[in-house]
């Protein structure tokens, strides 16, 4: 049985994600930061579905704690063979507005964690010659959004790692690709008003917000074995938005 380790699995998409991949037969480790008690509960429910689960604490944006957090996987099932890189963290501000703080801050959180984490899972795959990582961006950063400008950068910058990593590691047998959501339904949007979401539904063709099961059965797909031949790639779960 293989593993899958899935970072902030205990937000709106990523509690999805490991829920979707637990009942695919894959053992998962649920990694948090601060949401402790989401993540238990989360994982307390799918272990009484009779499925492999188990919580551990990372900031992932720290290179030591995504050592342990992968250290952890091998110790716990002997392998960690698919990395979901879902942590990250959103801010709307004017450009001006940003600071010093809230761009490291952005980049850590969202960029440093999957260099962390995809770097301290690697040696794994290799020596397996199989592995599936794939990593949460955003449609803003594929098309960039105003008063999101460091937000947008850092998604856009894992789309750039994603792309030149698959180049990299493809010949041992690991693929890596990158899900693009659009606007999903989750507490990292719920301080968006109705205006606003009716508004952004209204331009989306699909003619409503997604939901975290929408990103998840498209991970679900991505490290699958029907997948094996798709690597670099970004899919816009988005509903047709961009």
């Amino acid at each position: 049985m293989k593993t899958a380790v899935i970072t902030g699995a205990s937000g709106g998409i990523g509690s999805a994600i490991a829920a979707k991949l637990a009942s695919d037969g894959y053992n998962t480790i649920l990694n948090y930061n601060k949401s402790q008690s989401k993540a238990e509960k989360l994982c307390e429910h799918l272990v009484s579905q009779g499925f492999n689960a188990v919580t551990f604490k990372a900031d992932v944006s720290q290179s030591e704690e995504a050592d342990a957090l992968i250290a952890f996987a091998a110790k716990e099932f002997g392998s960690a063979d698919i990395l979901v890189n879902n942590a990250g963290i959103a801010q709307q501000k004017l450009f001006t507005d940003i600071t010093d703080e809230d761009y490291d801050r952005m980049f850590n959180s969202n960029v440093r964690s999957v260099f962390n984490c995809c770097r301290a899972a690697l040696p794994y795959m290799i020596h397996n010659k199989w592995g599936r990582i794939v990593n949460i961006s955003s449609m803003w950063g594929v098309c960039g959004a105003s008063c999101e400008v460091h937000y947008s950068a850092s998604k856009a910058a894992v789309i750039g790692l994603t792309k030149a990593l698959a180049r990299e590691v493809g010949p041992s047998g690991i693929t890596v690709n990158c899900i693009a959501p659009g606007l999903i339904d989750t507490p990292m949007n719920a301080a968006l008003d109705k205006e606003t979401i009716k508004s952004l539904c209204e331009e989306t063709p699909a003619g409503r917000i997604g939901t975290p099961d929408d990103i998840a059965s498209a991970v679900s797909f991505f490290v699958s074995d029907g997948a094996s031949f798709t690597t670099g790639q970004v899919l816009s779960v988005d509903g047709g938005f961009i």
